[in-house]
């Protein structure tokens, strides 16, 4: 069957470009097809989405958390479904289909909490004081307002959480922004049934047409389309460097230049320092193999480097480590370009002067050809310093362990990385407390510190960043989990000497909604 593009609340034009998505697992093409957007399904998208902008700008915070809440209901309904249709076009088991599908329920239900409290807005009240001198001071009352119709670029990694109905639109629809989501060529078939249910949620729920689009097609040409349009006013991305960096480039070369927020890279590096004994070695060893080889390492938190201490400590922690990821089993990636680009990413460190391979990686790449068997290198940190490839992240189930001679190493290692999503210390809470200089350092590379714990599993709550400086993200000063992702896609609005019953009503004398606000 040739299935389409969702715009709006009609059916995209059906072309003669065509793909199917393909089982990683079995190698086997998927019974359905999926016709490539057309320049007039981009187009129309875009302009639903205009006319679609001060309606869905005008919606009270209850409204909006009535379509949220009315989305994650319809998705607890369908979980079966998603069970059938995702763990074809992915391999992944059922729980991780339905973990991640109470995840994605769990976002919409967070964001329905938020606006109907309404105290996201940030409101801002200086009021007027007519007699000051030398001059009067005006009445200024300030908010967040909505920036318009935004474009959401599904994950590979995260069929639903970061998709279709997940954190970037989830954000964008708290905000009050229409969406456009552009689909996953792996996993089609889900974007679709996720997709069904948010429109017939728009639907129900009495939202603008225009509120949500699904597009189908390539990403050099209808992503790149979409960017341009002069409707879209951001962009929410999930994926590598090379493509989020390129979307940015495209939208700072528009006439009106946009936003991107594009999560890409990180090798959430782990610092073990130096006064932990064999048996926490062991501990971590254990521990660090189940983050790496988690979702078979294709997370983007996923620990890829270890920088450890030479001697007996650092000794065990190795053998520990090396004999547990030699007996972690292979298992299919998500499809083939995330299995390709894996092989490559191993290549490059394995080419690297100084770098030995404690555990090879699998040859086997399975029936579906998308296998990945887990890895292990090291090398001492002077080779480490030495070489700029080392530090590029490998998407897989792969570490490498780093040998560190003296405390002062870690801080030169540190002040050479990039900026990443995560970075993580292990020690004695003395140890810690007598790392002020590297944790200061870190600060300035990472958006989440983390002690005694591993990056993976990220906590969605208010307080959770899942972000950092470039090139973890194009913009180190957002998140893209969390409460704190809405404001990716608001911007503040100040309205000076409004009379009170024009004024919104996050801003109005009396407060109506009852919520924080910063008065003077």
């Amino acid at each position: 069957m040739i299935k389409s593009s969702l715009i709006g609340f009609s059916k995209g034009i059906e072309g003669d470009s065509v793909f199917t998505a393909r089982n990683p697992a079995t190698g086997e093409n998927l019974e359905d097809s999926f016709c490539h957007a057309s320049e007039e399904d981009v187009a129309k998208a875009c302009n639903l989405a205009s006319e679609a902008s001060l309606a869905m700008a005008a919606l009270s915070g209850s409204k909006k958390a009535g379509f949220l809440r009315d989305l994650s209901d319809r998705l607890g309904g369908i979980v079966d479904q998603l069970v059938q249709t995702m763990t074809a076009e992915t391999g992944l088991p059922e729980p991780r289909v339905r973990g991640e599908t109470g995840r994605t329920i769990s976002q919409l239900k967070m964001f329905a909490d938020l606006v109907e409290s309404g105290n996201w807005v940030d409101a801002r009240i200086d009021r007027t004081q007519p007699n000051r001198e030398p001059i009067p001071k005006p009445d200024l009352r300030s908010m967040l307002r909505p920036v318009g119709p935004v474009v959401v670029f599904c994950a590979s990694n995260f069929p639903l959480a970061f998709s279709v109905a997940g954190g970037d639109s989830a954000s964008a629809w708290a905000a009050g922004c229409p969406v456009i989501v552009k689909a996953h060529h792996a996993h089609p078939g889900t974007a679709l049934l996720v997709g069904n249910a948010v429109v017939d949620s728009v639907r129900s729920s009495g939202l603008p047409e225009g509120a949500f689009s699904l597009i189908f097609g390539d990403g050099r040409t209808v992503g790149q389309s979409l960017v341009n349009h002069p409707a879209i006013k951001a962009v929410g991305f999930t994926g590598s460097r090379a493509g989020g960096r390129a979307l940015f480039d495209l939208a700072s070369q528009r006439d009106e230049p946009i936003p991107v927020y594009a999560e890409m890279s990180s090798i959430n590096p782990i610092f073990i320092l130096p006064g932990l004994g064999e048996e926490r070695m062991n501990e971590i060893a254990t521990g660090l193999q189940g983050s790496a080889t988690l979702g078979v390492g294709q997370f983007c938190t996923n620990p890829g480097i270890v920088f450890y201490p030479r001697g007996p400590g650092g000794e065990s922690l190795v053998a520990g480590y090396v004999g547990k990821m030699k007996e972690t089993v292979s298992s299919p990636m998500l499809h083939e370009g995330i299995r390709k680009a894996y092989g490559e990413g191993l290549d490059s460190l394995t080419g690297c002067e100084g770098v030995e391979v404690l555990v090879p990686a699998s040859n086997e790449s399975g029936e579906g050809g998308c296998h990945a068997g887990s890895c292990v290198l090291s090398t001492d940190s002077e080779s480490f310093l030495g070489n700029e490839r080392m530090v590029e992240e490998v998407f897989g189930p792969s570490t490498l362990l780093v040998s560190y001679e003296n405390p002062s190493d870690l801080l030169r290692i540190a002040d050479s990385l990039e900026g990443q999503l995560t970075a993580s210390l292990f020690g004695e809470e003395t140890e810690l407390s007598q790392s002020g200089e590297l944790l200061d350092i870190l600060e300035t590379k990472a958006g989440r510190l983390l002690f005694n714990q591993f990056p993976t599993g990220v906590e969605v709550c208010a307080s959770v960043v899942h972000g950092g400086p470039y090139p973890a993200t194009t913009d180190g000063r957002s998140t893209s989990v969390g409460t704190g992702a809405i404001l990716r896609f608001a911007r503040p609005v100040c309205y000076q000497g409004f009379p009170d019953e024009l004024l919104p009503v996050e801003l109005k004398d009396s407060n109506p909604m009852k919520i924080s606000r910063s008065e003077a």
